[in-house]
C-alpha cells in the first residue's frame, strides 16, 4: 500500500482541485479562492508545504492565505503563504517564503532576507524557508529584527503552540525520518556539495572527504541502537541553537564515533559552524537507512560518477566495466573478495550487489536468513585496499550508503610489505582471497630512493624488465626458485618499477594458491611489448590465462586516462602445476561498451514496456550484456519531465558473458 502524500489527501478532502492539462493545468486552493500554474517548480513546493500545514500541523486551510501583500514594502512585494491567527485574517502569526528546492545557497540567504522583512512589515511572530527538504525557521518574539543565528527553530509549532525543541523522533508518528525519492536525494546532496565547495575555497576532492564525514555521523545517528523509541535523533539542528553550538555537538558525535572506530576517519571535521549548520539543514530530513538501496545507489552513483570524471577520473572505473567483470567471476556469498586499488569501492560495491541479487532469488526478503546472507558477506568477506586516504574515505562512505561492509577497507599502500598489511587488518594475508577485482594504477613508476629499504627487493618481477637481456640466462648469484628468461643487467640495475607490473605479483600473492581467480584492467603494452616479453612469462608461469578481452581505446577517455587497455581474467596456479599449451583461452573484442569517448551511452535500446508518465521498462544492448533498465516519471524539472531511472539490472548470460559461459561449457565451436 502507497501512503498518499499530504496533498494527495487536501484533494481528496475537497481543500484543492486540479483543472486543465499539461501547460495549462493549474492548483485551486477552495478556501483561499486562489489558483496557479502547476507547471511552476516553487507551486509544486508550495502546494505540498501547504497540504502539511493543514494535516501534519493541523491549521484551518480558512485561515491561510497565498501572496499576501506586505506594507511599507516594494509594491509588488507578496509573502508566499501566510499563517493567521485569526479568522478576520487581520492577526498573522507565520510568514513563509517557497523556493524550489534545488536553489543555490546565494538564493537560500536571500529568500531568508525577503521571508525576514516580510515578517517584520506584516508583524508576524514567525517566518520561515522551504526548500524542498531544506528549511530554516525563524522566531522574533524574544528576538530582535536583525537575529538570524540563535532564533533558529527546529520545528513549525502544532495549532499556534510552542515551537518543538526538536524536528524528528526516531519512531514517533508523523515526526520520524522518512525514505525520500531518488531527485529529492539527488538535490539534498548536489546542495551538501555546493554548500561545503565554498565557491572554489575547498578543491572538490576536500569538500568530498568532509561530505564523507557528514554522511558517516547521519548514518551512524540513524542506526544508533541505543537510542529509544520517542527520543530526538542528535543529526539535526534544535531550537534555538546556535550555528556554533550545533557545530560543537556534531563534532562531539564525530569524535565518539572516531573512538569506535578509529581507523575509518583520522582527521577531525574541518567545517566553518555556519557552513556546517546549513549541510545538516541540508540533509536532516532524510533517511539513508530507510530509503531504498536502488535509490541510494542510483544517486550516489550518478553524483560520484560525475565528480570523478576529470581531475580525478584515474580513480574512477567506467560502471559498465565493473559490472561485466564482476558478472564474469560469478562471486558468490563463501567467496572472499578483494580489490587492492579499491578508490571509490565500485567493484567491492558491485560484489555484493552480485550476492545481494542472489539473495532475492533464494531468500525471502525481509527476513534474518535473507539479511544474514549477504550482510555477512559484506561485513566479513570484502576487502579493499586504497593508498589515497580520502578516497579510501570515500569507499568506506560509499559502502556504509549501500547497507555497509566498510570494516575492511583500508587507507593503505598495497604494494607495502605483507607485515604491515596484515597490522592494518588481520584479514590481508598471502593466499586468502578467492577473487580480486581491480583496476591498478596504470603508469605510475615506483622508485627504490623514495621507498623504504626492501621495498622493492620484494617482488620477484624486477628480475624480468631488461630490455637488453630479456631471454637471456641469469647470472647464478640471482638465480631464484621459479625464475624464467631473466637478465643478468635486469637484477642488477633495476631500480624502478612500474605499478602496473608489480600489482601482478602483488594480486597472486593475495590469491589462494589453485583456485583464486582475479579480474584486472591491464594496459595493452603488458600484454603486447617485447621488451616485457619477461614479464609475460612470469605470468604464463604463475597464472592460468582464462579470458581476455580487449577494450577500445576510448575506454578510458572519458575519466581523463586515454591508455588501450584490456580485462584480463586469471587463475592462480597451485604451487608446482603447469597449463599446456593448447588450453583454450577465451578471447574476445568489446566495441560497443555502453559508452564512447565523450561518455555518451551507446546502448542499443528496446522498449519492453510502457505506461506514459507513469512507468517504462527498457533493454539496453552492448558487446558485454544486456540492461534491463526500470524508469520512473519525474517532474522535477516541470520545464522538461522526463523518465527517471529508478534501478537497473544486468539480464544473466546476454552479451560477451553468455559467450563465456557457453565457453567454459565447451570451448570447441569458438575454435573453428
Amino acid at each position: 500500500m502507497i501512503n498518499k502524500t499530504y496533498l494527495q489527501q487536501a484533494i481528496e478532502d475537497g481543500h484543492a482541485k486540479m483543472t486543465g492539462e499539461g501547460k495549462t493545468q493549474r492548483i485551486h486552493y477552495i478556501a483561499a479562492n486562489h489558483s496557479e500554474r502547476w507547471s511552476d517548480p516553487e507551486e509544486k513546493v508550495r502546494a505540498e508545504f501547504w497540504a502539511e500545514l493543514v494535516y501534519k500541523y493541523e491549521y484551518s486551510p480558512e485561515r491561510l492565505r497565498f501572496e499576501v501583500r506586505v506594507p511599507r514594502r516594494t509594491p509588488n512585494d507578496l509573502a508566499d503563504l501566510v499563517i493567521y491567527r485569526d479568522d478576520a485574517l487581520k492577526s498573522p502569526w507565520f510568514v513563509f517564503e517557497c523556493k524550489r528546492a534545488d536553489i543555490s545557497d546565494a538564493e537560500f540567504t536571500q529568500a531568508i532576507e525577503q521571508a525576514c522583512g516580510n515578517r517584520a512589515s506584516l508583524g508576524a511572530t514567525y517566518t520561515g524557508v522551504i526548500a524542498g527538504l531544506t528549511r530554516r525557521l525563524l522566531r522574533f518574539d524574544t528576538f530582535p529584527a536583525g537575529e538570524r543565528d540563535k532564533n533558529h527553530i527546529a520545528d513549525i509549532p502544532k495549532r499556534y503552540g510552542q515551537p518543538p525543541q526538536w524536528r524528528f523522533y526516531k519512531n514517533k508518528r508523523g515526526q520520524d525520518l522518512a525514505a525520500v525519492p531518488r531527485e529529492e536525494l539527488r538535490a539534498a546532496i548536489r546542495k551538501c556539495h555546493q554548500t561545503l565547495w565554498e565557491g572554489g575555497r575547498r578543491s572538490p576532492i576536500a569538500a568530498f572527504g568532509e561530505f564523507c564525514k557528514l554522511i558517516f555521523i547521519k548514518h551512524r545517528d540513524e542506526k544508533n541502537q541505543d537510542r529509544a523509541n520517542g527520543a530526538p535523533y542528535a543529526f539535526q539542528r534544535g531550537g534555538d541553537e546556535s550555528a556554533k553550538q550545533l557545530a560543537a555537538r556534531i563534532h562531539k558525535l564525530y569524535q565518539a564515533e572516531q573512538a569506535l572506530e578509529p581507523d575509518v576517519f583520522t582527521e577531525q571535521i574541518n567545517i566553518d559552524p555556519p557552513i556546517l549548520a546549513q549541510c545538516v539543514e541540508h540533509l536532516e530530513g532524510i533517511s539513508l537507512d530507510r530509503t531504498e538501496l536502488d535509490t541510494k545507489g542510483v544517486a550516489f552513483e550518478e553524483f560520484m560518477g560525475g565528480f570523478f570524471k576529470g581531475d580525478f577520473g584515474q580513480y574512477f572505473t567506467p560502471r559498465e566495466l565493473i559490472a561485466f567483470a564482476v558478472e564474469m567471476l560469478n562471486p558468490e556469498r563463501k567467496h572472499v573478495v578483494l580489490d587492492p586499488a579499491c578508490g571509490s569501492g565500485g567493484f567491492l560495491l558491485y560484489a555484493l550487489d552480485h550476492v545481494r541479487r542472489e539473495a532475492d532469488r533464494k531468500k525471502e526478503r525481509g527476513t534474518v536468513d535473507y539479511f544474514r546472507y549477504w550482510h555477512d558477506f559484506a561485513e566479513k568477506n570484502l576487502f579493499g585496499l586504497e593508498i589515497n586516504e580520502e578516497l579510501a574515505r570515500v569507499a568506506k562512505m560509499n559502502m556504509i550508503i549501500h547497507d555497509d561492509g566498510h570494516t575492511n577497507i583500508v587507507g593503505h599502500d598495497a604494494l607495502d610489505f605483507f607485515p604491515k598489511l596484515t597490522r592494518a587488518n588481520p584479514g590481508l594475508v598471502e593466499g586468502r582471497f578467492d577473487l580480486v577485482l581491480t583496476n591498478p594504477p596504470f603508469g605510475s613508476v615506483i622508485k627504490r630512493v623514495e621507498k623504504n629499504e626492501g621495498y622493492l627487493e620484494q617482488f620477484e618481477l624486477r628480475h624480468f624488465l631488461s630490455k637488453s637481456t630479456a631471454g637471456t640466462e641469469p647470472n647464478e648469484s640471482a638465480q631464484s626458485e621459479g625464475s624464467i628468461k631473466r637478465g643478468a643487467k635486469g637484477i642488477k640495475l633495476r631500480t624502478s618499477l612500474k605499478t602496473e607490473i608489480v600489482f601482478l605479483e602483488r594480486v597472486h600473492a593475495f590469491l589462494k594458491p589453485g583456485a583464486g581467480r582475479v579480474a584486472i584492467v591491464l594496459p595493452d603494452g603488458i600484454l603486447t611489448n617485447a621488451s616485457l616479453q619477461g614479464v609475460r612469462n612470469w605470468v604464463l608461469a604463475h597464472f592460468q590465462l582464462l579470458a581476455v578481452v580487449s577494450l577500445p581505446q576510448f575506454a578510458f577517455a572519458h575519466y581523463d586516462a586515454g591508455v588501450k587497455a584490456s580485462l584480463v581474467f586469471m587463475r592462480r596456479l597451485a604451487e608446482g602445476k603447469t597449463i599446456p599449451d593448447d588450453a583454450p583461452i577465451f578471447m574476445a573484442l568489446a566495441e560497443n561498451i555502453g559508452y564512447d569517448a565523450t561518455g555518451r551511452k551507446t546502448f542499443s535500446v528496446t522498449v519492453e514496456s510502457e505506461t506514459p508518465e507513469k512507468e517504462k521498462v527498457e533493454i539496453q544492448r552492448c558487446d558485454l550484456f544486456d540492461y534491463r533498465v526500470f524508469y520512473e516519471w519525474s517532474t522535477a524539472n516541470p520545464k522538461k519531465p522526463d523518465w527517471s531511472e529508478r534501478h537497473r539490472e544486468i539480464i544473466p548470460d546476454t552479451g560477451l558473458v553468455a559467450q563465456w559461459r557457453a565457453f567454459q561449457k565447451d570451448p570447441t565451436p569458438f575454435f573453428v
